[in-house]
Formats: C-alpha cells, sequence, structure tokens
C-alpha cells in the first residue's frame, strides 16, 4: 500500500497557531474524508480551526474496510489527541453503516464503519455521506440546498433548512442515453469526453438538477471542481475540496444541536 510524504513522517503535524495557544477549546474533533484516490484527516478546535495539517495518503488498491482502517490508523498516529470523530464517506449511510461504497470494494456492503471506529479509538464517531459532510461545512440553514461533489465518482447531499435529506445518491440516478449522472461527471467521464464535453454535461445537470429538486442554491466542490471553465449561475458556488474536513465539527453541530435554554 502507497504511503503519502505526509503519513511517512512521525512527528504531530500541528499547526503554529495551536503550537502558540495550547489551551485551544475543546470539544477536539478528527475529521476524516474517506475519498476514492485519497483518504484525508485533520484535528479542528471547537470552533473548526485547524490544529493540524490536513494529511492526505493515497486510498489502498484494493480499498478494502481493512486496508482503510490500517491507512487511517497511520495518519491518526501523527495527529493529536481528540475528543471525538467526524467521518465523510463515499457511499450511503444509515444507521452507522456504509450500505454502499461502489467506488471503494463490495467489502463495504453493510458495513459498521461507525461501530469499528468507536471500538478501535474508544472515541465518539459521526458518520455521515462524504458530500453531506461537505455541505454542513458551506450550507447556510435556509430553503433548498444541494451540493454536488466532483471528483472519482459524484456525490451528492440534499438539505432543507439546514436538515439533510439522507440516502440520496443522484450520481447513480438514470440521466442520459441510459447512463448515470456520474458515467458523465465522475472521473471515467472527464477522461472519456475531455473537459470541453464535461464542462458542457454538468452545465446541463446543473439545469437538470434545478428543475428536479428546485434548489434554492447548489455548491459543487471535490477535486474536479476547479475544471470548471464556465460562468455558473448567480446561485451556483464552488466551494472548497478542504470543506470535507472542515465540515466535521458542522456535522456534530447540526446532529447534536445545542439544547435550548429555558427563559
Amino acid at each position: 500500500m502507497k504511503r503519502s510524504k505526509a503519513a511517512s513522517k512521525s512527528t504531530p503535524h500541528i499547526t503554529a497557531r495551536a503550537q502558540r495557544n495550547p489551551g485551544f477549546a475543546h470539544p477536539v474533533t478528527l475529521a476524516v474524508d474517506i475519498g476514492g484516490t485519497g483518504v484525508k484527516m485533520m484535528a479542528l478546535d471547537a470552533h473548526g480551526h485547524p490544529l493540524s495539517e490536513r494529511l492526505r495518503t493515497p486510498t489502498p488498491d484494493p480499498a478494502t474496510p481493512a486496508h482503510v482502517l490500517e491507512a487511517l490508523e497511520t495518519l491518526r498516529a501523527q495527529l493529536p489527541v481528540c475528543d471525538r470523530v467526524s467521518v465523510g464517506f463515499p457511499g450511503v449511510i444509515k444507521h452507522g453503516k456504509t450500505l454502499t461504497a461502489v467506488n471503494l470494494h463490495p467489502e463495504w456492503d453493510n458495513y459498521p464503519l461507525q461501530a469499528t471506529l468507536e471500538k478501535r479509538w474508544k472515541l465518539p464517531v459521526h458518520l455521515a455521506n462524504d458530500a453531506a459532510v461537505q455541505g454542513y461545512g458551506a450550507i447556510r440553514g435556509k430553503g433548498v440546498e444541494m451540493v454536488l461533489t466532483l471528483g472519482t465518482g459524484m456525490g451528492s447531499a440534499l438539505f432543507t433548512d439546514g436538515h439533510l435529506c439522507s440516502g440520496l445518491e443522484l450520481g447513480h440516478h438514470p440521466w442520459r442515453k441510459g447512463k448515470t449522472y456520474e458515467e458523465f461527471l465522475g472521473i471515467k467521464g472527464l477522461k472519456k469526453h475531455g473537459k470541453k464535453k464535461w464542462n458542457h454535461l454538468l452545465a446541463k445537470a446543473i439545469e437538470q438538477t434545478a428543475h428536479t429538486f428546485n434548489w434554492d442554491h447548489l455548491f459543487i466542490g471535490g477535486g474536479n471542481a476547479k475544471l470548471i471553465n464556465f460562468a455558473l449561475p448567480e446561485n451556483v458556488s464552488t466551494i472548497s475540496n478542504e470543506d470535507g474536513l472542515l465540515g466535521g465539527v458542522a456535522l456534530w453541530n447540526y446532529q447534536n444541536p445545542p439544547a435550548k435554554t429555558k427563559k
């Protein structure tokens, strides 16, 4: 299994900000982003500020649960002690299990990832689709907001007034000529059709999702969002690929909102 340069170091990758201020706000979140090409990890304080560098290692091949968990252990060993964990995963998530992982490995079908990490790391874990986690870090919490992530595949998440509509896998929905959105807009579609045609198809997909979901705002993320070369509509914007990690704190805030104080 390949290791990134970051993963080969043994010393903790702590930011200068964290070194200057060791009394940073708790709880500290270990944010994990599992992707089809890379596994990323970062420590965040209670306000979502990075306490460490963004570490990355290539996704193992084959990307079985055992191999991916090994990669996670390698990255985690380089980060400070954390209080909780948030994980973004490229597939359908329900009840702490990964129901699908088309771009990883069949062994992820119905895999209890949340329980496995909680047992290994002795920390509470929140698990969600990777596009949903990225969305949590970007949405405004008003109206219908949609997130599309363009990378190895095509991730998607839909929110209404800040609430996630879980289970959406738009990338695998038939779209054109009997083929799915992902077949056109994922990495294979990009390589097959080229950048110019891929941008044309993406513009069509934006128009189609607007008619289908009537979103108020669309956020586009993922590693290939940087390839967009046409003017986006006013209510469409790109978001940083790093939001897949920075959304880790927001994931906890949305899934465990602060209790309302009585007047």
